[in-house]
């Protein structure tokens, strides 16, 4: 399961706390429960304060374009990362060491790509291609499609498979509770999911953009201090270098004798999938200008940059701390809870546990107002042939946020496995029917609508296919296979027949735009 996806989320936290001291005082408990209070209030104060300039579609799909850099790379980064980012990864690297950092590299050259080529050009291309606000009536309004096709195929594509993405996050969010205050599972995944479908519901993608902004600064915050602190506290980096060596010599190595070439392959794969990821790349979309989107690359990859090799000096610390000892650590994907623990006061390990949190709930939210969006402005706004004001469409928008919600928590009741065994698919899916459709609007005149749309229906097969098959070369991540199959279908399809003059000649404009901007 993809780490973006919140993989590894349910089982991450539910172990999450086999680590951590058993008799945690109730001093301690009282700490950490302030510490999440002021969270908590924080997040719905967002929402409050997003309220009042959400006064059409635009703004609550949107933020009415706003965005300004950090907020934006910010948000994208919180967004995408989830829980593995201060969980699955560091406890990757404790196990295993640092052959387990492809996936990482992968993902941090992936969103180096995604901002340097689809932000200015999709930022641009929306606006000229009718002031589209989502990714599915863009690529409908940038392909002239009379019939829908794209837009129905893509809206589905992202209601069923990110209504199972919130349940996930739902599980994860009451499994955390449940774990680290003993309060019940179900109170808890209540609880997670009505912060964030108030502050979603009320503020919008204004809130949803700024909350993600201050997660995001909590989950890097986090991720500095615990391998900063933990490296003082051992005597300085050659006393932590030398404790590694002694645990493992290996430790330090990029290939080894469980790593095939397939696997490294696999790994960076999972770049590909930032291209397609409609909660990610409608972030550049809501950037105030192309020339910002410059500015928004250098703060993300560097949020990234510092967030993962975070993760990564949180392992080292972790295995010159607990030097891989079953009876010390457990879990090993409990390795920065258990330091944030042992190396802070109650307080500050209770915002540690809110920085987990904020993980969690900043996907969550990022995918309910996505899902929303393609409930009210994809599908609605393709049935309905009568026109609706904004001020319902707002509305409607919100009533769909609190719909999607409800049935993601009653997926989310019983925990299911089925339910994390989609999810482990969503980041393919996505990035295979998605990324190279996006990536041929935007940087090929010749795209027809026949051939994204068999392109895009393409990609989302061959990922549900290979992802079921095991054994040689069906060990490929699934996202390689099913991009590159979108890809020759989509061109192929389109090779046949001539886009109209119009679709030329808008996309000539935009193109155009986007050189004059940047």
């Amino acid at each position: 399961m993809h780490p973006c996806l919140g993989l590894s989320s349910c089982s991450i936290l539910h172990t999450l706390f086999l680590t951590a001291d058993k008799d945690v005082t109730m001093t301690e408990a009282t700490y950490q429960a302030i510490a999440m209070i002021i969270y908590f209030v924080g997040m719905v104060a967002i929402g409050g304060w997003a309220y009042g300039r959400n006064h059409d579609l635009d703004d609550y799909m949107l933020a009415g374009r706003g965005l300004g850099p950090w907020v934006a790379a910010l948000s994208a980064g919180a967004s995408d990362m989830s829980g593995w980012l201060l969980m699955g990864l560091p406890g990757a690297l404790y196990a295993s060491g640092l052959v387990e950092s492809w996936i990482a590299i992968g993902l941090t050259v992936g969103a180096w790509l995604n901002w340097r080529y689809v932000a200015p050009r999709l930022r641009t291309y929306t606006e000229v291609a009718r002031n589209s606000i989502t990714i599915p009536s863009f690529l409908d309004n940038r392909l002239h499609d009379d019939r829908h096709l794209l837009r129905w195929a893509s809206g589905i594509i992202i209601l069923v498979y990110f209504t199972f993405y919130v349940s996930s996050g739902m599980v994860a969010g009451g499994v955390f509770f449940e774990n680290s205050f003993g309060m019940d599972y179900r109170l808890g995944m209540v609880l997670v999911a009505a912060i964030t479908v108030v502050y979603t519901l009320v503020g919008g993608f204004l809130a949803v953009s700024y909350t993600d902004f201050v997660q995001g600064v909590m989950m890097v915050a986090a991720l500095v201090m615990v391998p900063v602190v933990g490296v003082v506290s051992l005597g300085g980096p050659a006393q932590v270098i030398q404790a590694v060596h002694e645990v493992d010599p290996s430790y330090w190595a990029m290939i080894g004798s469980s790593v095939t070439l397939v696997g490294v392959v696999s790994s960076l794969a999972w770049g590909l999938g930032y291209f397609g990821q409609p909660h990610i790349i409608v972030r550049f979309m809501a950037i105030r200008n192309v020339s910002e989107a410059r500015a928004g690359r250098r703060i993300g990859i560097g949020w990234m940059l510092f967030a993962v090799a975070g993760a990564c000096a949180t392992a080292v610390v972790g295995v010159a701390h607990y030097r891989r000892d079953p009876g010390a650590l457990a879990d090993p994907e409990a390795v920065f809870l258990a330091l944030g623990q042992l190396l802070f006061h109650p307080l500050i390990a209770g915002f540690l546990l809110s920085a987990i949190l904020a993980a969690i709930m900043s996907t969550v939210a990022s995918q309910l107002l996505v899902t929303s969006s393609a409930l009210i402005e994809d599908l609605y706004g393709v049935v309905t042939r009568k026109p609706v004001s904004s001020g319902k469409l707002v509305l409607y928008s919100r009533m769909s946020v609190a719909a999607i919600a409800t049935v993601a928590a009653l997926l989310a009741w019983e925990r299911n496995d089925t339910i994390l065994a989609l999810v482990a698919f969503a980041w393919a899916g996505f990035g295979a029917s998605f990324g190279p459709t996006v990536l041929l609007s935007l940087y090929w005149k010749r795209l027809t609508t026949v051939g994204a749309f068999a392109g895009m229906v393409t990609g989302a097969v061959v990922v549900m296919v290979w992802g079921n098959l095991s054994g040689g070369v069906f060990e490929l991540y699934e996202i390689l296979p099913g991009f590159v199959a979108n890809l020759a279908v989509a061109i192929g399809v389109s090779l046949t027949r001539q886009p109209a003059p119009e679709v030329a000649e808008e996309f000539d404009r935009a193109v155009a735009l986007a050189s004059h901007r940047g």
